[in-house]
């Protein structure tokens, strides 16, 4: 008998046991580099300061979270405002968005502002959104603070070069020398602008919320309606009672707003100015020889003050110290008190004014020049 051979062992594993881990392998390769791909298409690129790992994990919850960030909530609901406190996280402005109804999915939505590298740009300040914006588009208007809507103000007294000064810091984008291209030659014609007229003093004042878009033409425009809407039947009624055509009390009041420094005057110095126009004697007021100097380059103001002797002979028709009667124009845009002020005058006996001396702002009234010149100050 054959003695036996000792078996020799084999020291390899079956095929399958190695193809298996590998294909394993590989399509844990292929994931990690194509979800973010894929993702990247359909959400943007990652944020920078994501790593590796990071950009991998919040890629599968973006295609988890799928339609809740790219489809609105409400594909049919109007804007509504939405405010971001200074110092208030990503995640406590997506509680907030999801319980007021501007999105589905907080947590989906915060996902993809750390995804997206959005999360640190968030701005506090105020906001217009919509339910019918998808979330992907709510969170790129969260990068940017700058509102729709700007608050735009005229201040009494101001002629037009004023309200073209204010353009360039209020967020228009108006330049100044377009603005005044439209105000003197307004587009828009209303029944009491004479032909040829400017818009001066028929800029209502007030402070006035604007589209952000709105161009030369629809600021003088939108200003200048506003004055027609304050123009009530009543009003003109009444300033015709006092003789004065629509144009010639706005005339009148740009005076009276320059020199009332205090608005609970106003109808005093209107009824001295109309006691003077009845008696024939010139109004002689300091604010219409400032309207006709324009610019004073040393002090960059629009009003000289206080004006010398030889100012007051300057050859202009605004000069009402050398010329009968009202000026050609208005002089400044006139407050609604200040147009009230001529509507309905004090019944005054009245017709000289000067400044106190105690620095108030108010005036001392007279009926006769003598009266006028011991009013002075000592």
């Amino acid at each position: 008998m054959r003695p036996r051979r000792p078996r020799r062992h084999r020291w390899y594993l079956p095929l399958g046991c190695l193809v298996v881990p590998l294909v394993l392998l590989a399509l844990a390769i292929a994931a990690y580099l194509l979800v973010p791909y894929h993702v990247a298409r359909t959400y943007g690129p990652p944020g920078e300061n994501l790593g590796g790992f990071k950009r991998f994990q919040y890629a599968v919850l973006m295609l988890w979270h799928g339609e809740s960030l790219t489809q609105p909530r409400d594909s049919r609901a109007a804007e509504l405002p939405f405010k971001i406190n200074p110092g208030e996280g990503a995640a406590a402005v997506a509680n907030r968005l999801e319980q007021e109804g501007f999105i589905r999915d907080s947590g989906a939505f915060t996902a993809y502002l750390v995804y997206a590298g959005l999360d640190r740009g968030i701005q506090a300040g105020e906001f217009t959104l919509s339910p019918a914006l998808a979330p992907l588009q709510i969170a790129q208007k969260l990068q940017d603070a700058t509102p729709t809507q700007i608050k735009f103000v005229v201040l009494p007294g101001w002629r037009l070069e004023e309200v073209a000064a204010a353009l360039p810091t209020s967020g228009f984008n108006i330049t100044p020398d377009s603005f005044l291209r439209e105000a003197r030659h307004p587009a828009r014609r209303f029944d009491f602008l004479p032909d040829g007229a400017t818009a001066e003093g028929f800029l209502l004042p007030g402070a006035y919320t604007l589209p952000r878009g709105l161009d030369a033409r629809g600021l003088v425009e939108t200003l200048m309606n506003n004055f027609a809407l304050a123009l009530s039947p009543e009003m003109r009624a009444a300033f015709e009672r006092q003789g004065l055509s629509v144009y010639q009390a706005v005339i009148l009041a740009s005076i009276v707003q320059r020199e009332a420094m205090q608005a609970e005057e106003q109808p005093l110095i209107a009824s001295v100015f109309l006691n003077r126009l009845a008696a024939g004697m010139r109004l002689e007021t300091d604010p219409t020889v400032q309207y006709a100097i324009g610019l004073n380059p040393a002090t960059g103001s629009w009003w000289k003050s206080p004006l010398a002797l030889v100012d007051l002979q300057i050859d202009s028709p605004y000069n009402t110290y050398k010329n009968n009667g009202l000026p050609p124009g208005p002089i400044a845009s006139p407050a609604l008190s200040a147009l009230q002020a001529v509507a309905y005058p004090a019944q005054t006996p009245y017709y000289f004014f000067r400044a106190r001396c105690d620095g108030s702002g108010l005036h001392l009234f007279a009926e006769t020049f003598e009266g006028h010149l011991q009013n002075a100050c000592p």
